[in-house]
């Protein structure tokens, strides 16, 4: 990727009145098969593609994801591993790679260390949904230096003020959780939701993308104007162990069908 993360959104907006991203659990259910899914997922026509760090105790995440992270870590899955799937991938493929994991994993690796790494290998940011946005000042000042993308979230309980203080720290998007909880679980899509999003689009100049509970058309339709990027991650992880790594693409292609 030759743009910032923001600049790609903005001109895939100018085609497309939503992008999809979507998410892989790396190592699951193995290394070879990640780079399988990717690939399924990059053919199907998405937008973005969320790569997450496998980790012992992924506290956003609801079972099905949890499930693929101690499966990979069974498997002895390691952060260099990741670094080396996510290397091929985006130099196999042109649009925007992003780590999603928890603090620990960056913070152990060495932070300034991790965000080098993640720069010579291609990614262009990162989503780290523990670290709260009074912290990781050291992580924050290595993403700048690297042209790396910061990504924070909102949440329905979150308040004007804070919104207006995470997305000062922001780049690329914010990611808007859709409801309170862990991924994975339903998420009625609804006014309330449509107001939530209203809130963080005036709070914020950046791009919207919405994840936790995006399953179907339905819910990606309902998205269209009202935030910029559709974030569907357990149901793609669902369909590989439902359907095999085929299907997936199948799916994604419904989703906009």
């Amino acid at each position: 990727m030759d743009m910032a993360l923001e600049q790609y959104v903005r001109k895939k907006l100018r085609e497309k009145d939503i992008l999809l991203m979507t998410h892989t659990v790396l190592g699951y259910p193995s290394l070879e098969d990640s780079f399988r899914i990717i690939e399924t997922m990059v053919k199907a026509g998405v937008d973005l593609i969320e790569l997450q760090i496998p980790f012992l105790e992924p506290i956003a995440d609801g079972p099905v994801i949890r499930h693929a992270n101690h499966a990979a870590l069974k498997q002895g899955v390691c952060v260099k591993d990741c670094l080396d799937v996510a290397e091929q991938a985006a130099r196999s493929f042109d649009i925007p790679f992003l780590f999603m994991t928890y603090y620990n994993i960056p913070f152990c690796f060495g932070v300034s260390q991790f965000v080098s790494a993640m720069a010579q290998r291609g990614l262009v940011g990162a989503i780290i949904p523990d670290l709260p946005v009074e912290d990781g000042h050291d992580y924050l000042q290595a993403m700048r230096d690297h042209g790396l993308s910061p990504i924070r979230m909102f949440s329905p309980t979150t308040s004007d003020g804070r919104m207006k203080k995470i997305s000062s720290s922001a780049q690329g998007f914010i990611y808007c959780v859709a409801r309170k909880g862990i991924t994975g679980a339903d998420t009625i899509f609804s006014h309330d939701v449509a107001l939530y999003l209203k809130r963080c689009r005036r709070v914020s100049g950046l791009p919207l993308a919405v994840g936790f509970g995006i399953k179907d058309r339905d819910h990606v339709e309902f998205l269209k104007g009202k935030a910029d990027i559709a974030v569907i991650g357990t149901r793609t992880i669902r369909e590989v162990e439902e359907k095999g790594v085929a299907s997936v693409g199948e799916f994604i292609r419904g989703l906009r069908a």
